[in-house]
């Protein structure tokens, strides 16, 4: 099969696309022959040997794919040969095919397309513990969402919305704030315009309920001055590149909480929630009120440049690479 190999840290132009083994499933594991992987920026550094997870060489990148069963390992119920599915990989997204856990593997609603199947797994996964779990996020809250034209916080605003929150998303361009409102945000804030901290103590009258901050660095700091009372300021990840900190005097001041979501972890703990959360975001998806946004699709053969487009922040929503067959 072909597939994208490392075989030395590097950026994405080290990579080689290579004829490799096709591998069999073992106990516990499916097979799948993909037919779409999502990009996530942490591939990028994973690549580079810069995350937190070093797999050993040669790997295959790509942690999210959907496609078919084609094989199944030993040990396994409840998946066959010939399921669409969508699965979290871990690795070997970015090739013909690749092995998944089958806990982390399910069968897709016969209306969801490949390229949304691949778009859907961590990120959706990742705003519905912060939200439901971590954010407690009530109908009626002001959610402000940042880096909302992004794959997780696209996510962000749809489930906030499905949740019955009134949602405020920033963004950095006029490009993707319109996207951002396309996502169904009822607001869409520049944050390159300085007075966008103002602008939300304006429209929520106390500051947002709950804040969802994928970026850290400055947008962090400044979101301690719009959340409300008793707010939930949860910590995503840090894109900006600047891990901020806080003093304890503000969290004391405004009774507010600092929450972090590491969706990681927080499986490891509790191995079955990715099932439940699954469960709960097709049943969201049937009844239309989420849609993985898939922005731009590559081929296979085209997965360095789509890694620097997300690097370079091109791209909105989920980037998608094509496994033609």
């Amino acid at each position: 099969m072909r597939a994208w190999q490392v075989t030395e840290w590097c950026e994405p132009e080290g990579m080689t696309l290579a004829d490799v083994a096709v591998p069999d499933p073992g106990a516990g594991q499916v097979r799948i022959h993909n037919r779409a992987a999502a990009l996530n920026f942490f591939d990028i550094l994973e690549i580079g040997g810069k995350y937190q997870v070093r797999p050993p060489f040669p790997f295959i990148p790509g942690a999210e794919v959907g496609g078919v069963i084609d094989a199944v390992g030993p040990g396994v119920d409840g998946l066959a040969v010939g399921n669409r599915v969508l699965a979290i990989s871990s690795l070997g997204g970015f090739g013909e095919y690749c092995l998944a856990p089958a806990r982390m593997t399910f069968p897709i609603p016969d209306s969801m397309t490949f390229a949304e199947a691949a778009a859907m797994p961590i990120v959706y996964q990742t705003s519905y513990l912060a939200l439901m779990v971590r954010g407690a996020l009530q109908p009626g809250e002001w959610l402000l969402v940042h880096a909302a034209a992004g794959g997780v916080g696209s996510s962000a605003v749809q489930i906030g919305k499905a949740m019955g929150a009134r949602v405020i998303g920033t963004a950095g361009s006029d490009e993707k704030l319109d996207f951002v409102r396309a996502q169904g945000a009822h607001h869409a804030l520049s944050y390159r315009d300085e007075s966008w901290v103002k602008q939300v103590m304006e429209m929520t009258g106390r500051g947002a309920d709950v804040i969802y901050d994928p970026v850290g660095g400055d947008i962090f700091d400044l979101s301690t001055k719009c959340i409300a009372p008793e707010g939930r300021l949860l910590v995503i990840g840090f894109a900006g590149g600047r891990i901020p900190s806080i003093a304890a005097n503000r969290l004391l001041l405004k009774s507010m909480s600092a929450v972090g979501v590491y969706w990681g972890g927080y499986i490891e703990r509790h191995p079955e929630f990715v099932a439940q959360a699954q469960a709960a975001l097709f049943d969201m998806y049937r009844q239309g009120l989420i849609k993985p946004a898939v922005s731009k699709v590559y081929g296979l053969h085209e997965v360095p440049q789509a890694m620097r487009d997300l690097a370079s922040r091109q791209t909105m929503g989920k980037v998608i690479v094509e496994v033609l067959l």
